[in-house]
């Protein structure tokens, strides 16, 4: 939550991002804007009217900016994430992805499991755009974590991947390459 001072700031900015786009706005509406966007990071608030003096196109409004805010959560879109989604039915595959993703592939399990592949990708959408609404109304942060696979060689690539890819912070993917390197017992090393 911002405090007084930072929504005083930002009713400052959000005047004179409105004057860079051609519109003028009233100290009342930006003070009203800026409470509402109050709930969001300030660095992400400052990124988004970055990108608004960049390049909208349209009036300078609040859906304006929180459509910006919200594009820059981190989570993939529903074509990725359906992408994502579909890597985990390799039992070998280690896959990093977000808490919607998960339970929107399980929305979509039963009718993947029938062989209705147009169906599920159907289900999955639908239930992965409603779960990323509700965690982006919520103003829920992503979440990406990872399901591990047997095979071990991709454990490794798919966890450095998400690093590489800010998925996942390097603290994170350094302690799970770390937990990734201990050897399992071979069926020779059982007693």
């Amino acid at each position: 939550m911002l405090s007084y001072d930072q929504i005083a700031e930002l009713s400052a900015a959000l005047c004179a991002t409105a004057e860079t786009v051609g519109q003028t706005l009233s100290a009342s509406a930006a003070e009203l804007m800026a409470e509402d966007l109050a709930e969001y990071p300030m660095d992400v608030i400052t990124n988004a009217l970055w990108s608004c003096r960049r390049g909208l196109t349209g009036k300078l409004t609040l859906k304006a900016i929180l459509d910006l805010i919200q594009a820059a959560d981190g989570r993939p879109g529903k074509d990725e994430a359906w992408a994502i989604a579909m890597t985990t039915n390799d039992e070998f595959e280690t896959v990093v992805l977000t808490d919607e993703i998960q339970i929107a592939l399980g929305a979509a399990k039963p009718v993947l499991d029938a062989g209705d592949k147009v169906g599920a990708r159907m289900a999955f959408i639908s239930a992965y755009e409603r779960l990323v609404a509700q965690a982006r109304e919520d103003v829920k942060p992503v979440n990406w974590h990872v399901s591990v696979g047997f095979d071990a060689n991709r454990r490794v690539e798919a966890v450095t991947k998400a690093v590489q890819m800010q998925r996942i912070p390097q603290e994170h993917g350094q302690k799970y390459l770390a937990d990734l390197r201990v050897v399992p017992v071979t069926e020779d090393g059982r007693a």
